[in-house]
């Protein structure tokens, strides 16, 4: 089974421009979060091929500068499963295409291994992709950047075998009660890795954007609208935090976590 990771990255964010270039602090001093992004694709154990993918040239010339493989692609591309799309006709012969957002530096190494073997396992599933049940301090994390009118983590919902139901940026299922900070709740952060079949990624561009994909802005929903099967894989964070980078409040919280996890 040959894989590849590409770490699709855009310069001109709507809600962070510049986003792949911005620095973060660790002990391991700055490096930027595209850097850190390749760093933990590198980490995975199976990987054929990790490349980053972009259609801007001050991200490929810093990414080349510290060892990464950079494939070009359009300013076409509508979301990073597009620009999958392009990478993986451009790199034919894999029979399983991750896509490693290169907003989620702290993604541990077995979330992507656990996916892939999801995929490979399931031969119903057009895409995997992980989920992590919160605790109560996740949610409290995602409840306070609703209220403060900012867009953070993407939750999912899913039913029997793992087949992936719905994906908000809203927290779903409504809880009733507050849940204590270590406490499991029935929530489930969407975590931004995705593992496509090579045919449904190569049709994936030509589909529509549907109504739901459009509201919230998710690029997995066009799978759901188009009739595919996403299979929602659960993994284990074994006592570690995970956060992406959505806006620039979640700097200081990445470089927490980051002086944690060293701790």
């Amino acid at each position: 089974m040959k894989t590849l990771i590409a770490i699709p990255a855009r310069f001109a964010s709507t809600r962070y421009p510049g986003k792949p270039l911005v620095t973060l602090r660790g002990p391991d001093g700055e490096k930027t979060l595209i850097r850190r992004s390749w760093e933990a694709a590198t980490s995975v154990q199976g990987i054929d091929r990790v490349v980053v993918a972009t259609d801007d040239d001050r991200i490929a010339d810093h990414a080349s500068a510290f060892g990464a493989e950079v494939v070009m692609t359009s300013s076409d591309a509508r979301n990073g499963t597009e620009r999958c799309a392009e990478v993986a006709a451009k790199l034919p012969g894999f029979d399983v295409i991750v896509n490693l957002q290169g907003d989620a530096p702290l993604i541990p190494a077995w979330f992507v291994e656990d996916l892939v073997k999801g995929l490979t396992s399931d031969p119903q599933a057009d895409i995997a992709t992980p989920v992590l049940r919160c605790d109560g301090r996740a949610v409290a994390g995602f409840l306070a950047d609703r209220r403060a009118g900012r867009v953070g983590g993407t939750t999912a919902v899913f039913g029997a075998g793992g087949r992936g139901l719905y994906f908000s940026k809203e927290v779903i299922p409504y809880l009733g009660r507050d849940y204590a900070r270590d406490e499991p709740t029935p929530v489930f952060h969407h975590v931004g890795v995705y593992a496509y079949r090579p045919a449904a990624l190569a049709a994936y561009p030509s589909w529509p954007i549907g109504p739901l994909e459009t509201l919230e802005g998710l690029e997995q929903l066009r799978f759901l609208e188009s009739g595919r099967n996403v299979l929602c894989v659960e993994v284990q964070s074994r006592g570690r935090q995970f956060w992406e980078l959505n806006n620039p409040s979640d700097v200081p919280i990445i470089e927490a976590m980051l002086a944690e996890m060293s701790a």
